[in-house]
C-alpha cells in the first residue's frame, strides 16, 4: 500500500484547519478541503462528485458504484457542518452538475493536483500531508478517540473486509453509529480548529495557577 503523508497529531490538525480556512485559495478548492476533513472520502470521490448525489433532507451523500475503489454503493452521513459547507458551495456551483467543475470546463471536474497544490501553497510539503492523508489523519484519530468500533470506522473509509461473510453484514451495519461518528467528528474537528485559542486560554490559566502558589 502506498504511503500517503498524514497529519496524525491533533494539535497539528488543527493548525491545518486553521491555514485551510484562512487560505486565500478559491472559494471552491476551499470547500473542497473543508469536506474532506469531514467526510474523510478518497480525494477522488470527492472531486467528481455530482450534486445529484447528495440528500440534504436525510443529510447523506450516495456515492455510486462506478466511481468507489471497491465498485460497490458508499453512503456518507453528512454532519451539519458538512450540510452547512454544502449549502454554501451550491450557491456557487449549484446550477451545474459537478460539486467542483475545473476552471476549464464545468463538464469536467478540478484536477488531480488541486487540493494537493493548495495544501503546498499554504506551506505544508508533500512529504508533511496530502489531500488523501485526510483519510490516515481520520482514521487514526476516531480509534485513538475510542469512542466508536473499529468496524464502524471501517465501514466509514469503505474498506473492504477480508471476510465474506462479514463484508456482507457490515455493507448495511453500523449506520446508526456511523451517523453518530460523523456528528462527533465535524464537533471534534471544531474544537481542533480552535485549538490555538484553547491552548492560549490553558497556558494562561497555568500561569495564573503558578502566581497563586
Amino acid at each position: 500500500m502506498k504511503h500517503r503523508a498524514a497529519i496524525l497529531e491533533p494539535v497539528a490538525f488543527g493548525a491545518l484547519l486553521r491555514a485551510v480556512e484562512d487560505s486565500d485559495v478559491q472559494p471552491t478548492t476551499k470547500a473542497a478541503l473543508k469536506l474532506l476533513a469531514l467526510v474523510f472520502s478518497r480525494p477522488g470521490e470527492l472531486r467528481n462528485a455530482e450534486w445529484s448525489e447528495f440528500d440534504f433532507e436525510k443529510a447523506v451523500w450516495i456515492i455510486p458504484a462506478g466511481r468507489m475503489k471497491m465498485r460497490r454503493a458508499h453512503q456518507i452521513p453528512l454532519s451539519r457542518q458538512a450540510l452547512d459547507i454544502l449549502k454554501e458551495l451550491q450557491a456557487i456551483t449549484g446550477n451545474g452538475k459537478l460539486l467542483f467543475p475545473g476552471n476549464r470546463s464545468i463538464q469536467r471536474p478540478i484536477s488531480e493536483n488541486t487540493l494537493n497544490a493548495a495544501l503546498r501553497r499554504m506551506g505544508y510539503a508533500k512529504d508533511e500531508v496530502t489531500a488523501h492523508g485526510f483519510r490516515g489523519t481520520a482514521s487514526t484519530l476516531l480509534n485513538e478517540s475510542g469512542k466508536f468500533s473499529p468496524d464502524a470506522i471501517e465501514r466509514s473509509l469503505a474498506h473492504q473486509d477480508d471476510n465474506e461473510i462479514r463484508r456482507a453484514y457490515n455493507r448495511g451495519a453500523y449506520w446508526n453509529e456511523r451517523v453518530t461518528m460523523a456528528q462527533w467528528w465535524a464537533d471534534h474537528l471544531d474544537v481542533l480548529k480552535e485549538g490555538g485559542k484553547i491552548i492560549e486560554l490553558s497556558s494562561k490559566q497555568v500561569t495564573k495557577s503558578k502566581k497563586k502558589q
